[in-house]
């Protein structure tokens, strides 16, 4: 490894061990110098190459020009490291999506820090976790999103740094507008990104500067292909690195605007697209199945190119949305522990229903339960490499993910004999719902808090508009009666447990749950129960 700008050297201490490690390939093919920050190279490049008057980022209130992002950016460095970062330092942020949360990422990295984003719905409990996990001592929050991150730090080694007030914003004007950006390394880590894990228990995924360029130059300019004149928007938080590099990362490799929103519900998206003339949308496939029933309403005829992820995009919204705009969506298929999508064809290549083909620089393979190739046309576990790959931090679950140096990720493909690969189903106990990703045993752990749950199992269920829902199988103790109430007072339960989301939305109360011999949960078996209820 090339030597660390790290002080703090957490994050390079707690890498996976070397033989853990999936095998990266093509890094030679994108030519990064050996010190790399990339804040430097998505921001201040602009400036420095002649672009500062261009547009950089837009919400609510605030429309800034790279020069003037770039200088917000050294403003906020400046007091980071004022309040005591050092390089290494994990930054724990949290905020909707808007302007300050995109200047805070590249304040944090250009000072050598690394970002730990968190998204607005997680409670108290939850960011306690991941600030454990971490080692968090600075978080840098939002003022209207203080409540349950100061319930976290509360009894923690934490300090709170709220934005959005005027003792904030007056220290931030009064900072220097000057910043020498930290000399990391390529493979310095600058991001955590937290993903459930499938026991419950969240990931940390550790991301190097090379990486967030990666991405841009694999997926952004060989499948994507935007330019500098488009307008980005779209649903996913920032906090998601499906959200960062769609909404942030790829714009500003090209000297392209990202609109921020707030709001990103249907109803809030699409006048958004018409008010600011969007041109590239990223959003998940329950986003375009709600959309199509209101495209009358609205002119979003700026849109070109349309980027679905975080769930299966079913065929008959790909097909109604291209009838109907006459746009043809690129579907996708990311994850957390790669960084961004892996397989997902560009538009000339794009095939209905299929997800698509492996991104420029990627490998990808369908193998059986023995880790070996499948041949065409049979299911198996999708695993792919490349550029990016899969490092958690300080966890046992990297040699599940990474098997003889290949990513493993959990998905049930077929590959056909043009080589486009299919979606099937999720083989672990992972539930998509909405683009979001909901830990079946975490929502049980919730359930089993109540004093009437004995049992619980959570299973992901088709459902026509989310594409799944988290269902919960229930056993009562003795003295409670099932009804109406009590799956109210489950779902309030879960819902002030955990993130609003994760909320189980159906509910089935049972006399017993199927187990092993051993006592195991037999979720593949609930699944099958799920489904067939769905299908009656």
């Amino acid at each position: 490894m090339i030597p660390t700008a790290h002080v703090d050297t957490f994050a390079r201490d707690n890498l996976p061990a070397p033989q853990d490690m999936p095998v990266f390939i093509n890094l030679e093919k994108l030519g990064y110098p050996d010190r790399l920050n990339v804040a430097t190279e998505l921001v201040d490049r602009h400036v420095a190459e002649g672009r500062g008057d261009r547009l950089a980022v837009v919400g609510e209130g605030a429309a800034w020009t790279f020069a003037e992002l770039a200088g917000k950016v050294n403003r906020l460095a400046s007091v980071l490291v004022a309040h005591g970062v050092v390089p290494g330092n994990r930054v724990l942020l949290r905020s909707a999506n808007n302007p300050m949360m995109a200047a805070l990422h590249f304040a944090v990295l250009k000072a050598g820090g690394i970002v730990v984003a968190t998204m607005p719905l997680l409670r108290a409990k939850e960011l306690g976790v991941i600030i454990d996990k971490a080692g968090i001592r600075l978080a840098v929050c939002d003022e209207a999103l203080r409540g349950e991150l100061e319930k976290a730090c509360a009894g923690r080694d934490c300090r709170v740094l709220l934005f959005g007030t005027d003792a904030f914003e007056a220290e931030v004007a009064a900072a220097s507008a000057s910043f020498a950006a930290c000399d990391t390394a390529a493979d310095d880590v600058c991001l955590i990104g937290f993903t459930s894990g499938t026991t419950g228990v969240p990931k940390g995924t550790m991301h190097f500067h090379r990486d967030l360029l990666a991405i841009c130059d694999c997926y952004g300019a060989r499948v994507l292909r935007a330019g500098p004149d488009d307008r980005f928007i779209g649903s996913p938080p920032l906090a998601f690195t499906f959200g960062l590099g769609g909404l942030v990362l790829f714009p500003f490799r090209i000297g392209a605007a990202a609109i921020l929103l707030e709001k990103v519900s249907p109803d809030d998206l699409m006048p958004a697209i018409e008010r600011h003339r969007a041109t590239v949308l990223f959003t998940a496939p329950t986003a375009y199945r709600a959309m199509l029933g209101k495209l009358g309403e609205h002119d979003i005829s700026s849109l070109r190119k349309c980027v679905s992820a975080g769930e299966h995009l079913p065929r008959a919204t790909f097909e109604a949305w291209r009838e109907r705009t006459g746009i043809t969506i690129l579907d996708g298929i990311g994850a957390t522990e790669m960084l961004h999508i892996f397989i997902g064809a560009p538009q000339e290549k794009v095939r209905a229903g299929a997800t698509g083909l492996p991104v420029p620089l990627y490998e990808a393979k369908v193998i059986g339960p023995d880790g070996e190739e499948v041949p065409d046309g049979e299911p198996g576990r999708l695993a792919v490499r490349g550029p990016t790959g899969c490092r958690y931090l300080a966890d046992p679950r990297q040699r599940d993910y990474v098997q003889d140096g290949w990513n493993v990720t959990g998905d049930t493909y077929v590959r056909d004999g043009d080589g486009y690969y299919w979606y099937k189903a999720r083989s672990d106990d992972m539930i998509i719902t909405s683009g979001y990703n909901i830990a079946g045993p975490e929502v049980e752990a919730g359930l089993l808090t109540h004093p009437a749950v004995a049992e619980a199992g959570v299973v992901g269920a088709p459902d026509p508009d989310r594409g799944q829902i988290a269902k919960a199988y229930v056993v009562l103790k003795e003295g409670h009666e099932p009804g109406p109430a009590l799956v109210k007072a489950l779902q309030d339960h879960v819902k002030a447990e955990l993130a609003p989301y994760k909320y189980p939305r159906a509910i089935e109360f049972v006399d017993r749950l199927p187990r092993t011999e051993t006592g195991k949960l037999q979720r593949f078996a609930l699944r099958q129960r799920a489904a067939a209820e769905a299908a009656a």
